[in-house]
């Protein structure tokens, strides 16, 4: 083009970072890796790296949340864009836009570090603090992010295995919020919201109580909730 001059701007790097969760013990976990190299080396950071001149951003995200997890298909998996970081002096080395990823992976395998990585492991959520560049940020708007989206969206099911009880569903909500919900009021609102869940003929799964074993279900066809499914406020329970 007349008159563009493409050295007249500083050239800055692109990276993905990831905030991946999941669920193990009963508790909120999110990959970490220890990073090798400077700037931060042995601190640890979100999983993540440079976007290639040949790639999206959301390709450079796939292809390190399969790095990290040894994961070799991650297509099945719920990945969605979070937001883009684009403060100046975020990262040492030089102008760095990151475009951030949270992702849900249901049975998580154990974490393997990447290229730049000296180790990666799966951390409590409530243990993840001072990391490395501006990831604590990050991390807490990830964790914002899936926590209201459990309102309004099916996405509870993407922490949960093919076929799962409403136990578990209901598990997937208490942890990731951080509340007690009404058994028999979580069970009542999922079964009465069409395409939440969908039985799983003939199957059930005995979960260590007394009682019969425990219907399964897997994952329906809706996307949305309606009517959403509200967490608990401090003042008490919205239904």
């Amino acid at each position: 083009m007349d008159g563009y001059d493409k050295y007249a701007y500083e050239p800055f790097a692109v990276t993905a970072d990831l905030a991946v969760f999941t669920l193990r013990a009963g508790a909120l976990h999110v990959l970490l890796v220890e990073r090798g190299e400077e700037p931060y080396a042995g601190r640890w950071a979100l999983p993540g790296g440079f976007v290639r001149p040949d790639e999206s951003a959301e390709t450079a995200a796939r292809r390190e949340l399969g790095e990290e997890t040894g994961l070799t298909d991650v297509s099945g998996l719920h990945l969605e864009q979070l937001r883009t970081y684009s403060e100046p002096g975020r990262d040492p080395r030089m102008r760095v836009v990151s475009v951030a990823f949270a992702a849900l992976l249901p049975d998580a395998p154990e974490a393997h570090g990447g290229s730049d990585a000296t180790q990666a492991r799966w951390t409590p959520y409530e243990s993840a603090r001072e990391l490395a560049f501006d990831h604590d940020r990050i991390l807490a708007d990830a964790r914002e992010r899936v926590g209201a989206k459990l309102e309004y969206t099916c996405l509870a099911t993407a922490f949960c295995p093919p076929e799962f009880t409403l136990g578990e569903l209901q598990q997937v909500y208490e942890t990731v919020w951080g509340a007690e919900l009404d058994r028999p009021n979580f069970r009542r609102k999922v079964l009465a919201t069409p395409g939440f869940v969908e039985t799983v003929p003939g199957a059930a799964r005995l979960t260590g109580g007394r009682g019969k074993p425990a219907a399964l279900y897997r994952a329906g066809t809706a996307a949305a909730l309606h009517p959403p499914l509200l967490r608990p406020t401090p003042e008490g329970p919205p239904a």
